[in-house]
């Protein structure tokens, strides 16, 4: 066989995997799209429900939930919107499954185990994080904007200005800026508690260690504070609940490495396989007792004893 003939037979399956890839992707694009659809027929209840955390607040402080457009397209924009985040939200269990049975005949039927019980755990996390981001911190951080509203009373004048009008300023929402804001959050906070799906599976793979993880906790809690001064708003109260529910997370990501690691070495002591380094270490000087750490001893020399 030539070489021009190897290089053929080992091209064939690569574009074999991108023909399969391309199909998948075109399912995985065709499911989201049909979501789309779906959800750009009923974008006004969608994005209706989306206001509720706004609503709830507002009618709090006795005002109206008002929204308006500032621009004559907006409204079909938010429309959009709603719809790529709810088809999205539709075809995630159907693109899962394009993605599985793209990864799935590679693997072993142990590795199919392991990985099958992450993919589902994903989009579970993502929906609890999403709905805690949704019913806990959207209504604290609306709550936190429109405390800096100002309302003029019956017969208050601007300061240094005389007969004139109350002075009001109140909130006059834009509904794109409000859609952005919220899908912010949501997104921030489903993205959020991936963290322990997403360690535990390096955790699996050997590129992460429960002792490593907890080596490098102080430098994890500086980066959850930035984070949560970043995806939330000024306010104390809502970042002190991302901090804790985040780090949170990350000490159950620490238990879940450790419960894997427990697992693959109970494996391995079965199979044979696993060493304990004690048992190749002296228990008193701590140095390899096999014979290339004593090259006398291979020369015949006989231990005379201690010296005097």
């Amino acid at each position: 066989m030539t070489q021009s003939d190897e290089l053929e037979d080992s091209s064939a399956p690569l574009i074999e995997h991108l023909a399969e890839l391309r199909t998948r992707l075109i399912h995985s694009v065709v499911y989201f799209l049909i979501g789309m659809v779906i959800c750009f027929t009923v974008a006004t209840p969608i994005f209706n429900f989306l206001t509720a955390p706004l609503c709830s607040v507002l009618a709090e402080r006795g005002q109206d939930c008002d929204l308006i457009f500032i621009s004559p397209q907006e409204g079909f924009f938010v429309a959009i919107k709603v719809s790529v985040l709810g088809g999205f939200i539709l075809a995630f269990p159907f693109i899962a499954n394009q993605m599985w049975r793209f990864v799935a005949p590679g693997l072993y039927k142990s590795e199919q185990g392991a990985f099958l019980p992450f993919l589902i755990a994903s989009p579970f996390m993502f929906i609890l994080g999403a709905s805690f981001a949704f019913f806990v911190v959207t209504p604290l951080a609306y709550d936190f904007f429109l405390g800096f509203q100002q309302f003029g009373g019956p017969g208050e004048a601007v300061e240094g200005v005389e007969s004139a009008a109350p002075l009001s300023v109140v909130f006059q929402g834009s509904a794109q800026e409000y859609l952005n804001l919220t899908i912010k959050f949501i997104v921030a906070f489903g993205l959020c508690f991936q963290l322990p799906v997403l360690l535990t599976l390096m955790g699996k793979a050997g590129l992460v260690s429960a002792e490593g993880l907890r080596s490098v906790r102080k430098y994890a809690v500086v980066g959850i504070l930035v984070l949560a001064a970043l995806v939330t708003p000024p306010d104390v109260v809502t970042q002190v609940i991302l901090f804790v529910v985040v780090y949170g997370l990350y000490e159950i990501s620490i238990q879940l490495v450790q419960r894997v690691e427990r697992k693959r070495e109970a494996k391995l002591r079965a199979e044979g396989l696993w060493f304990d380094d004690e048992d190749e270490m002296s228990p008193d000087t701590g140095e390899d007792e096999t014979p290339e750490a004593h090259p006398e001893d291979e020369e015949g020399d006989v231990d005379q004893g201690p010296r005097t």
